[in-house]
């Protein structure tokens, strides 16, 4: 417990000397020392300057390895940075629960097509799945658009193809993701 958290430089400094960050180690060296199957690390990255982060967060996908390690926080870029999984609880009940791709993936695209290209949005909406396109604005000779889609909907490539098949030029064509925040803020 003591390598694995980093403290044999400290091993005979009484605790009360110790910087917040290192006595954040010692609470997970003493909690990770008996080998738990279940491990609750309430904000284990809170006080840590940015290397000791980075070295927690692999301490924890570590751990995940051989126990099941729950992270409460309410940090949510520090839970797409160590979690597979998240529950979203408000409120005291449970408003998401699902791998992190699951919560985050939309059937949404984005695309830039070539400014000079006529009656893109029209053509876009004839697309299956296909909810809504909104003009995102120009940029260097592109038109960028936000195409919604149903849920399973597979617009990239059909957008694809839509474009090779009218001679519109491309200069992005991806997946919509959201992040971690955003499904919380749509959740609240």
């Amino acid at each position: 417990a003591v390598y694995a958290c980093g403290l044999e430089q400290q091993l005979v400094r009484p605790i009360g000397d110790l910087s917040k960050g290192y006595r954040q180690r010692v609470g997970l060296a003493q909690a990770i020392m008996h080998r738990p199957k279940v491990l609750i690390l309430d904000e284990p990255t809170n006080g840590l300057d940015p290397t000791q982060i980075l070295e927690i967060r692999e301490l924890i996908r570590r751990l995940a390895e051989s126990s099941t390690v729950i992270v409460s926080t309410h940090i949510l870029s520090e839970v797409e940075a160590t979690c597979h999984r998240a529950i979203i609880i408000m409120n005291g009940l449970i408003q998401a629960d699902a791998k992190l791709d699951q919560l985050t993936t939309t059937a949404n695209a984005r695309v830039g097509i070539a400014s000079t290209a006529t009656g893109v949005e029209a053509a876009l909406g004839t697309i299956p799945g296909v909810t809504g396109v909104e003009r995102a604005g120009p940029a260097n000779g592109f038109t960028h658009y936000r195409v919604s889609g149903e849920k399973g909907a597979l617009l990239c490539p059909m957008t694809f193809d839509l474009a090779k098949d009218k001679g519109w030029r491309l200069s992005e064509l991806r997946e919509e993701s959201r992040t971690l925040e955003s499904v919380f803020r749509d959740l609240a």
